[in-house]
């Protein structure tokens, strides 16, 4: 069974910090690229840091600079180091796993998603 279970949302002051997790169990971790993507009320999905199987990032411009995405293979977990949070980035911010080129069943995989609320 798969499953991707983020933690670490919560709510903080702008400028404050928090380092998200995205634990995953049931898949070969290390062949998966993975990324945070978050959503807003009212809003579309985006998103906002990726991380390939060799540690290649990538991130929305709107969190350059103040995001840091990591992975470590033998925890099979993920983070997302968030600092300088502002009121824009309050979201649910959710974990997705990807392999590509892999059959359908075990390519694309998603968490339920944890709050993160940045407000004075």
């Amino acid at each position: 069974q798969v499953q991707l279970v983020e933690s670490g949302g919560g709510s903080v002051q702008p400028g404050g910090s928090l380092r998200l997790s995205c634990a995953t169990s049931g898949i070969a971790f290390s062949f998966y690229a993975v990324g945070w993507y978050r959503q807003a009320p009212g809003k579309q999905r985006e998103l906002v840091a990726s991380i390939t199987s060799v540690d290649g990032t990538n991130y929305a411009n709107s969190v350059k600079d103040r995001f840091t995405i990591s992975r470590d293979n033998a925890k099979k977990t993920v983070y997302l180091q968030m600092n300088s949070l502002k009121a824009e980035d309050t979201a649910v911010y959710y974990c997705n796993a990807f392999r590509q080129g892999a059959a359908a069943s075990i390519r694309n995989f998603w968490g339920q998603g944890t709050q993160v609320t940045v407000s004075e």
